[in-house]
């Protein structure tokens, strides 16, 4: 054997620096990725697009995507106290919130760009400083076994919340924590004569009305699906995108449009003013309104597309005919007044309902 052909390294030796070197690249690699930071509701929400939405994205961009869940007021709060230095990038929130986190400076315009155009005229918030992502309303949702069991027609109205058979079997979010909550109640306003300016009526009547049936005031609705399980639970205020992904998992609700109207609760998305990853968190915004992104959160999440381009298939295409339906009779609060006292509000809330 010649001395040049025992100098050759062995195979063994070729995988291990060829192991050796792709181990190094990776690492490399590993060392360039960056990480962008979106607040949004957890549970459904963030398994949709954690699983199939945002590798799409962070493999054609070589970052790394990560949430931090919370309820959209959980998510303000965070943002607001991080002002100066911001640690999320981008922030999902219902749209009153986001109308307040616009008007306190926490949200950068978004650039123009195709998809931007896209989008329905309505899922555009003012001067582009946020978009929606999903559309969707908040009417009533009941328990389907419960209502078989006792003989009971669906409901079809927000006053079916005062009915006396669903005493102690009513449950409904906290007005001052829940947009759900909120909503209910400025619809129960409007139908005894009040406002978005004035809730006088309201509450006058809600302890006389909708009061004696309520069986908890509940934060949110997580608890929701523990209470229909056990039968606790009757009727309260949900959106359809909920209750869909209440049905998945085979709690018995469904989703009953009001004859006065549900209300529009449009989930919004806006890139964190300096916020550190600017260029990528605009990225990610668009990417959020694609055709792609929102098929694939409809079709795994249940989440209505704001863009008019997304396909649907399976049960989505039921779901986006039937929003398209009700949204004729949806109603836009005017949050300008609502968020203008919507901290006395919720002050009396705490005080004279759920005290």
């Amino acid at each position: 054997m010649s001395q040049a052909f025992r100098s050759l390294p062995s195979t063994r030796g070729l995988l291990a620096a060829a192991a050796a070197i792709a181990l190094t690249a990776s690492s490399a690699a590993s060392a360039d990725t960056k990480t962008i930071y979106i607040g949004m509701n957890g549970g459904t929400m963030e398994k949709a697009y954690t699983q199939y939405v945002f590798p799409a994205f962070e493999k054609a961009n070589n970052v790394r995507v990560v949430v931090v869940p919370g309820t959209s007021s959980d998510i303000l709060a965070k943002a607001q106290a991080n002002k100066d230095k911001p640690q999320m990038h981008v922030m999902f929130l219902d749209d009153g919130i986001m109308v307040r986190a616009i008007g306190m400076g926490l949200c950068q315009k978004q650039r123009p760009s195709p998809v931007l155009s896209e989008i329905y005229p309505a899922a555009r918030f003012k001067d582009d400083m946020a978009t929606g992502v999903s559309l969707g309303m908040t009417g009533l949702a009941y328990n389907t076994k419960m209502f078989k069991e006792k003989g009971w027609a669906a409901p079809t109205s927000w006053m079916d919340l005062a009915d006396p058979k669903f005493k102690g079997k009513v449950v409904f979010q906290s007005v001052s924590s829940s947009s759900f909550g909120l909503h209910g109640f400025l619809m129960f306003n409007r139908i005894q004569g009040g406002t978005d300016k004035n809730v006088e009526p309201g509450f006058k009547a809600w302890p006389t009305m909708i009061g004696p049936n309520v069986l908890e005031y509940i934060p949110s609705s997580a608890k929701l699906s523990e209470m229909v399980q056990t039968g606790e639970a009757a009727i309260f205020p949900l959106t359809p995108t909920s209750v869909a992904a209440l049905k998945v998992k085979g709690i018995p609700v469904e989703y009953a449009q009001p004859k006065e109207g549900s209300v529009v609760l449009m989930v919004g998305q806006c890139v964190i003013a300096n916020n550190s990853e600017p260029e990528l968190a605009q990225k990610l915004t668009e990417f959020l309104l694609s055709p792609l992104a929102q098929a694939n959160v409809l079709q795994f999440g249940a989440q209505i597309p704001t863009n008019p381009k997304a396909p649907a298939v399976g049960d989505g295409v039921k779901q986006v005919a039937d929003i398209t339906k009700w949204m004729k009779t949806a109603v836009t609060l005017d949050w300008d007044s609502v968020n203008a006292n919507r901290p006395t509000w919720n002050a009396r809330w705490n005080k004279t309902i759920e005290r």
